[in-house]
């Protein structure tokens, strides 16, 4: 069974969404500046999300891990 794109797209948001608050956080204690830490959070989320979903579009391409599921050629 493959995944539809909107899949793909709707998970590439919400773990963007916790991923950006984490590099906030971070940045935030690093720089000690809310503006930068936001910038940062704000380029970041742009790019991180368009590279998931190729990352998640390319392991969908392969069988690696996948079960092939054998349903019973006989009826009972």
């Amino acid at each position: 069974m493959a995944d539809k794109h909107y899949r793909s797209v709707i998970k590439a948001i919400s773990w963007r969404t916790v991923g950006t608050i984490d590099t906030m956080i971070v940045s935030y204690f690093i720089t000690g500046d809310l503006v930068m830490a936001v910038s940062i959070g704000s380029i970041e989320v742009i790019t991180k999300m368009f590279l998931y979903y190729l990352h998640e579009r390319a392991w969908d391409k392969t069988n690696f891990g996948r079960v092939k599921v054998v349903e019973n050629d006989y009826q009972i």
